[in-house]
């Protein structure tokens, strides 16, 4: 293959449309507005200690995972996993709740939670046996219902919805009131399954860097600091645009700066709000689900075990969760201090104070383990983003765009094309790679 490509835009889909793109050929330069590349997916460093932007996870199941990074990238990312399942903590109360299949040493514990009901646990192993039968391509087609419709039409009892999937698939959907499409629920349940979630050793920003490295190997001139004001098709305005033709003879890439970059495809690969506004393709969601996630430290010498598992609030909802960080990963955290991530959901967190959001953390874990003293906790940094990810209600997959909506040769490459997760942004870029190529 033959001709010039554009990328704009350095995030998971951008990286990958861009590798593909020059593999099979064609000369190719991203755009990147930030310094670095990784979109939402960034890990800063503070005082030592290794925070990703938001509590984000890698699901090693994912097929995009596998299909981009190859089993050997994967391997080389040096995945630090949780142990399956998740804490279920109310004041005074912890209780495991693991996957008996992954981790037989949990059965006995699972077992004995009386969080939820017995035939509610055989429920869940019906539901897995169900889900893993079902083929890929099937899991975003066909009916719709909220999470909470669906878990009910299963059968399954409120209380096993309220003490452990509110909380759970708070943290995955950004949504505790279960009001997201039940098609993410099912992917990401049967992906749980099948692989293990965790984190890069050296943070999450590390799966970009590897795509980056990826790209760069191919032969893609990677440009960040720039960004990237207007697309323009051959003999047309500023998109928006309709050619009603897919023959366009090319594209007019214009930086922020006044230069320009003429180009035969273009691939845009940007935020959700950003991508509407260089291809003005309405079907593009604009509408964020907010993210807030507290970074914190305990004193020196002061060690936090969990089993490696998830502590999740079943009692309030402030903080959803309490995550530790440094026993799943303790390259996270200098050798003598343990690294806690908290995360709090829905609009109101984003105005609450650094101070509030701590007080919440520290009451949360003096209730959870009253034979300890959280004192001293530490808090190392706030992180408060308003699109974390894009609204996903029900029936929302079925009016997305497709990569080639935009007319003439531009395409669109980004997780509001599939589904907001990793897996949908890596996705995405295969495809969008797919649909510029037929302009080279």
């Amino acid at each position: 293959m033959n001709g010039d490509a554009t990328v704009v835009g350095g995030g998971l889909a951008g990286l990958v449309a861009a590798a593909r793109l020059a593999e099979a050929g064609a000369d190719v330069t991203l755009y990147e507005r930030r310094p670095a590349v990784g979109g939402r997916v960034r890990t800063e460093t503070v005082d030592g200690f290794t925070l990703d932007r938001g509590f984000q996870v890698l699901f090693s199941s994912y097929p995009a995972v596998k299909r981009e990074l190859g089993a050997d990238g994967l391997d080389d990312l040096n995945l630090r996993t949780f142990a399956p399942g998740a804490t279920i903590c109310r004041p005074g109360s912890r209780s495991t709740l693991g996957d008996p299949l992954r981790d037989p040493l949990s059965a006995f514990p699972s077992l004995l939670n009386d969080e939820v009901s017995f035939s509610d646990k055989l429920r869940t192993l019906a539901l897995r046996y169900d889900l893993a039968n079902r083929d890929e391509e099937k899991f975003f087609a066909g009916p719709d219902a909220s999470i909470r419709e669906y878990l009910r039409d299963w059968g399954f009892a409120d209380d096993y919805v309220e003490n452990f999937v509110e909380s759970f698939y708070g943290g995955i959907t950004l949504d505790r009131t279960l009001s997201t499409s039940k098609h993410v629920f099912e992917y990401t349940f049967r992906a749980m399954g099948r692989g293990s979630i965790g984190v890069p050793a050296e943070g999450m920003a590390a799966l970009p860097a590897a795509l980056a490295d990826r790209a760069r190997e191919a032969g893609v001139e990677i440009r960040t600091g720039e960004d990237v004001e207007s697309v323009r098709v051959a003999g047309q305005g500023r998109i928006p645009f309709r050619t009603g033709s897919a023959d366009a003879d090319g594209a007019t890439v214009e930086l922020a700066d006044g230069a320009t970059r003429e180009t035969d495809a273009v691939v845009v690969a940007t935020s959700p709000p950003e991508a509407r506004r260089l291809t003005g393709v309405e079907s593009v969601p604009t509408e964020g689900v907010p993210n807030v996630t507290g970074w914190y430290a305990l004193p020196a010498g002061e060690s936090f075990e969990t089993g490696e598992r998830i502590l999740l609030n079943a009692a309030e909802k402030s903080p959803n969760a309490v995550v530790p960080m440094s026993e799943v990963a303790p390259e996270y955290a200098p050798d003598d201090r343990a690294l806690l991530a908290a995360t709090f959901l829905g609009e109101e967190a984003l105005d609450r104070s650094d101070e509030d959001l701590r007080d919440d953390v520290h009451d949360a874990l003096d209730a959870w383990f009253p034979e300890r003293d959280f004192g001293g906790l530490e808090t190392l940094d706030v992180h408060r983003i308003r699109f974390a990810q894009f609204a996903q209600p029900p029936g929302v997959h079925a009016d997305l765009p497709d990569p080639d909506d935009p007319e003439g040769p531009v395409t669109l490459a980004g997780d509001y094309t599939e589904w907001s997760s990793i897996q949908g942004a890596l996705e995405s870029g295969r495809k969008a790679a797919a649909a510029a190529a037929e302009y080279l």
